[in-house]
């Protein structure tokens, strides 16, 4: 294939993968409806139960009375559908990102620009739902998920779309890889992370009233604390050999300098402050619940700030990298950017 087929089929392929997105998330939807179905169907049998009549169901408490096979079905096949959809648009992802490297000449690694990091960030942080909600009971978050997902990605398609070129050559190095593949990893977990202490939350300001439609589904305050902190735990070593090591290492080797005070080395040495803290109180401090589940948001918020606002309020950062690049696509080149 040549390289203009190859780009072809990155852009047909992320397209597709976003049509596939937006279908897990009817999926998701669908579920969510159902299970407000279910929800009063229990309120009816139980209504029925007090009564002396059961023809909907058959009470088998005062608290969650049973309800018709059929709805509880229902329930269960849009979950399985939405989860298949979402792997299913995974791989399509997959393949756009290939597609995308194999479109340069020479072939290289996706990360060349703001289009191609969000694209990869994106792509890893359904990876990592698909992988962990299962382990870890994550699967009430497909929605959130998906959600950002398809969102972030019609951003970078509509907005941070650019032609494929060769890397610039500060990013032409092994180290490119090797950073920007933990720095991405970590993006993705704590991206996930973030995602169970806004929900814990919001969770928490429910407290009291009753636990229907999705939020029956969420598991206890307690629990999304734990998970929360599980993946954070995971993320944090990560994001360290990414921020302290490899990247020192790249630097040296691309400017003769392992630290430069460049903002987004500062930023990212910001973010690792930030979610140390958070460890830190949570091991030794006791912090848990909504302390705890603010300052992973903060962390989170200056992941994202520092994953996409530099590069837009940053005039000095070097790793920003501006230049017209060969055009492969009909869209006009713009300025390269480096999103990690």
């Amino acid at each position: 294939m040549t390289d203009l087929q190859w780009a072809d089929l990155s852009n047909q392929a992320i397209a597709a993968a976003g049509v596939v997105y937006f279908l897990a998330l009817i999926a998701y939807f669908a579920e969510w409806s159902s299970l407000r179905q279910v929800d009063r169907a229990r309120e009816a049998a139980r209504s029925s139960s007090y009564a002396g009549a059961g023809s909907v169901a058959v009470a088998t408490g005062p608290e969650r009375p049973a309800v018709d096979e059929p709805r509880t079905d229902r329930v269960a096949m849009f979950g399985r559908l939405a989860l298949l959809l979402l792997g299913i648009a995974n791989a399509v992802h997959f393949v756009g990102l290939v597609s995308r490297g194999m479109s340069a000449d020479p072939n290289r690694v996706p990360w060349s620009n703001m289009y191609e990091f969000t694209i990869s960030g994106t792509f890893v942080v359904a990876l990592i739902f698909l992988l962990v909600q299962r382990r870890w009971g994550l699967s009430w978050l497909g929605p959130i998920v998906v959600g950002f997902v398809l969102t972030l990605l019609m951003v970078s398609v509509i907005w941070l779309y650019d032609s494929t070129g060769p890397l610039p050559e500060a990013l032409n190095s092994p180290w490119l890889v090797i950073h920007v593949v933990s720095a991405v990893l970590a993006t993705g977990a704590f991206t996930i992370g973030g995602m169970t202490s806004a929900v814990y939350l919001l969770k928490r300001r429910r407290a009291g009233k009753p636990e229907t439609g999705i939020w029956a589904r969420v598991p206890s305050l307690d629990r999304l604390d734990l998970v929360s902190y599980r993946i954070h735990s995971f993320a944090f070593p990560i994001w360290t050999f990414a921020v302290l090591i490899t990247g020192p290492i790249w630097a040296h080797q691309a400017w003769s300098s392992y630290w430069s005070w460049d903002p987004k080395e500062v930023w990212a040495f910001i973010t690792w402050v930030v979610y140390a803290a958070y460890l830190h109180a949570r091991t030794t401090a006791g912090w848990k619940g909504r302390n705890a589940a603010i300052l992973a948001l903060v962390g989170t918020a200056t992941l994202w700030f520092n994953f996409i606002g530099i590069n837009y309020f940053s005039t000095t950062s070097q790793h920003s990298y501006a230049g017209a690049v060969p055009a492969i696509s009909t869209v006009a080149p713009a300025a390269t950017t480096i999103g990690g």
